[in-house]
């Protein structure tokens, strides 16, 4: 396990001149001294803030909160993403049934960050030289490491391209396209999974329940969120299909209330149901695009005609940027072991946040933003010598938003109904605090 404080050990003399503590002042007799910790590279020093510098691996929901924060008191970063703009990926699914809503999804970071964005795919972390690598052979130096790498998933969910913020807009509105194209015939929603779904993370989840609710809804005249997750769903006028591998639908983390609640919303909306059964011809199928006429097969024997498939079988962490420097320190999943202050294993300058960091807890982006706050926490806590903040998981909260106007969820194990979910969530998809997290005003 990382030390709990000297969040600099191991970094050479790259980043601190010898004999000079914080701020530069010399060390005297009866200063306390920062406890380093020492590195699998042996080396040990104490920090010097005017040569600290932050870099950021990922502008999810966790990246772009810890950038803003870093930026709010001056510490020196750099957010490096294959993309040139945040994607606010909890309302792709509406952006992907609703013409013009995607412009609302994607918020430039060199407006936000400027000088302190660099757009690039990384390919590698040298752990000996301390410095990120991308794609063409930059080198980015650093003194503190947040891998905030997220996950992929299959597209509308989620959309993990190197790609310019016209084209990402682009690709939704072609997707809504295609769903229209489904008019007078029928879509279906597909995957394998478990569920979980607060950005759309699992098929038969929660992502997988919005997004067929969303499709049949837009089909039917009024556009609302569909749930992509462990499914695969087929969309028809009026009629849609979520094929899910389990009995009950959304994460098992849910109140067994909230879950049968999701069930019926869907039923109650014409979703067409086909749970406990398997899509055996998928790596057949043509996904997201509509076609004259698709036949989806199940392994209990059922067929489904319909004219788009959309694919929503769960998520994978995203480990390509670090898995080949921190492979001893790697769960199963290929997220990061980390200890309470969610340093990665062995390194008390590096930190894991989001989707990729292992944490017993859902994936949510709510959560990637705490732990945003504990990781840059800890990088100030560790230039000032104080004690590091640890992480505790709390108990879930959950909304599950089912169109504009319904959805269901519950707050620190309590369940709430469509009210608070609809005041809360349906109808912005909290769209508006990721623009206030950036800065900017949304179109």
């Amino acid at each position: 396990m990382g030390g709990t404080r000297g969040g600099a050990a191991g970094l050479g003399q790259r980043w601190a001149r010898p004999g000079q503590g914080l701020r530069g002042r010399r060390k005297t007799r009866g200063q306390r001294q920062p406890n380093s910790t020492q590195f699998e590279m042996g080396s040990q020093v104490s920090v010097d803030t005017g040569a600290v510098h932050v870099v950021i691996v990922g502008g999810g929901f966790g990246g772009i909160a810890a950038a803003s924060q870093l930026q709010a008191q001056n510490i020196p970063f750099m957010l490096v993403d294959m993309k040139d703009s945040f994607h606010h990926n909890v309302a792709a699914l509406r952006a992907s049934v609703e013409s013009g809503f995607a412009k609302k999804t994607f918020i430039s970071y060199s407006v936000t960050f400027r000088d302190n964005f660099r757009q690039g795919k990384v390919i590698g972390i040298d752990l000996k030289n301390h410095t990120v690598l991308l794609q063409g052979g930059e080198a980015l130096p650093f003194s503190h490491l947040i891998l905030a790498t997220g996950s992929t998933g299959p597209f509308p969910g989620k959309f993990n391209e190197v790609s310019c913020q016209e084209a990402a807009i682009q690709a939704y509105e072609d997707m809504v396209k295609q769903v229209r194209h489904t008019d007078g015939c029928g879509a279906v929603w597909a995957g394998q999974s478990a569920v979980a779904l607060e950005q759309g993370d699992y098929l038969g989840g929660p992502h997988g329940c919005q997004n067929s609710l969303r499709s049949a809804e837009s089909l039917g005249g009024e556009t609302q969120d569909s749930p992509l997750n462990t499914c695969v769903v087929c969309l028809c006028l009026f009629q849609v299909t979520l094929i899910h591998s389990k009995v009950q639908l959304a994460d098992k983390e849910l109140l067994p209330s909230v879950r049968q609640e999701v069930k019926e919303i869907l039923l109650r909306k014409g979703v067409q149901l086909l749970l406990s059964e398997r899509v055996s011809n998928l790596e057949e199928l043509p996904l997201s695009e509509f076609r004259d006429y698709i036949k989806v097969q199940t392994d209990k024997g059922t067929e489904v005609a319909t004219n788009l498939v959309i694919l929503c079988n769960g998520i994978k962490i995203n480990s390509s940027a670090y898995h080949s420097a921190f492979e001893n320190r790697l769960a199963s999943n290929g997220a990061l072991k980390v200890n309470e202050f969610l340093q990665v294993e062995g390194y008390s300058n590096i930190y894991a946040i989001g989707d990729c960091a292992d944490i017993k807890e859902p994936k949510m982006a709510y959560h990637a933003g705490l732990h945003a706050n504990i990781a840059v926490a800890n990088i100030v806590n560790s230039m000032k010598q104080r004690p590091l903040k640890a992480y505790k998981p709390g108990a879930l909260t959950f909304l599950l938003s089912l169109g504009r106007n319904d959805g269901v969820g519950q707050i620190s194990g309590y369940y709430v109904g469509r009210l608070m979910v609809r005041l809360a969530k349906s109808r912005d998809l909290f769209i508006s605090t990721s623009w206030k997290t950036m800065r900017q005003s949304p179109p």
